[in-house]
């Protein structure tokens, strides 16, 4: 019997929040398997004037206090996105918190940012990036940072811009999280006039950092957006000159076909059920951006079809996180071969030409 398969085996008898900080000790032990090789060329696309080996990352949640950066990267993810990361250290929402759906390949999760906090964050990331610097002979790989608020902050703006500036030398991205259903309030920082005052204040703090340092800002949105809201999230990315957006995160929403008997637990709904609404999202705001703001597509992949199916839908890079529970770090090699085969049955030499093919 495949070990990994066994450890899932094992692992899939504990509450999920146990299981899943075991899988990050692992990994931390290398215990983790490694990719079997560079990944194929025609996978390779440049954004942000940095280079993805393949497009396919690692969403936030999965490692909230960069724990493992670098054995994730070994896995053959092409980048990893960590935290939320709050200034402060914080608890999270009260256990239990995270609920397997396994018959809808689901998880419904109410953590609530728990987190270790900006200083331990920023340290442990400054040790991975000595590990990878040039002439240690291993990949850097490339790193998103998610930035979130604490629940107590009475000025989210200031929390989001501290961290920014500890974290910006850093990161290859910073991702703005105003679209976690677990804390109260915070979907309401998606509006016109409060997302622009965070992305001036986290510009601001930024600012006086050398321009090699100042990585690309990012916001992620709900997927649980109507078409007013999308429209006024796609003007507010162009008139700010955002950098790119993330569709999008976990959702309210609870389908029908919901089986699962946690499924009436509250919470942010993630996995297989997500991948419809979110690709719909994502579809309109790359229309309604005209393709102009770099999307990344996460919500429901679980294969090379539907990571392919974001893509052709507006989406430049694609994250995963709840399809790991299911299937195992196998399924990165998977995708990644799949996408190299559809790509090339569709006539497409590389991967940006495939960007929003469904749209022309």
């Amino acid at each position: 019997m495949d070990r990994f398969y066994l450890a899932r085996a094992v692992l899939s008898r504990l509450d999920p929040e146990t299981a899943h900080g075991l899988t990050l000790r692992a990994l931390r032990w290398g215990l983790g398997p490694a990719s079997a090789g560079p990944a194929d060329p025609v996978l390779a696309i440049r954004l942000w004037q940095r280079d993805f080996s393949n497009p396919l990352g690692l969403a936030a949640g999965f490692d909230k206090n960069a724990l493992a950066i670098g054995p994730m990267l070994r896995l053959g993810f092409g980048f990893v996105e960590i935290g939320s990361i709050t200034p402060a250290p914080q608890p999270g929402n009260p256990k239990p918190r995270v609920f397997r759906l396994t018959e809808d390949a689901a998880v419904i999760n109410r953590l609530g940012f728990p987190s270790q906090g900006l200083a331990a964050a920023k340290a442990r990331i400054g040790r991975w990036r000595s590990e990878v610097a040039p002439g240690k002979g291993r990949p850097a790989g490339l790193l998103g940072v998610n930035l979130g608020t604490n629940r107590d902050s009475a000025d989210p703006a200031a929390g989001y811009a501290e961290s920014a500036r500890a974290l910006a030398p850093l990161a290859d991205y910073l991702a703005v999280n105003v679209s976690s259903p677990n804390t109260p309030g915070l979907r309401a920082l998606q509006g016109r006039d409060e997302l622009a005052r965070i992305v001036e204040r986290v510009r601001a703090a930024i600012a006086d950092a050398p321009r090699a340092e100042r990585p690309p800002l990012l916001v992620k949105i709900a997927p649980d957006l109507n078409a007013a809201q999308m429209a006024e999230i796609a003007d507010a990315a162009l008139d700010l000159k955002l950098d790119g957006l993330i569709v999008g995160n976990t959702t309210v929403a609870r389908p029908d076909s919901l089986t699962g008997r946690h499924r009436g637990e509250a919470g942010g709904l993630s996995g297989q059920p997500l991948f419809t609404p979110s690709t719909r999202v994502l579809g309109e705001i790359y229309r309604l951006t005209r393709g102009r703001v770099p999307l990344i597509g996460v919500g429901g992949i679980g294969g090379a079809a539907e990571a392919y199916a974001k893509i052709r839908a507006g989406a430049s890079l694609v994250q995963l996180y709840t399809a790991l529970v299911y299937q195992g770090p196998g399924l990165i090699a998977e995708i990644n071969a799949g996408l190299a085969e559809m790509l090339r049955r569709d006539g497409f030499s590389r991967m940006s030409e495939a960007v929003g093919a469904d749209h022309r």
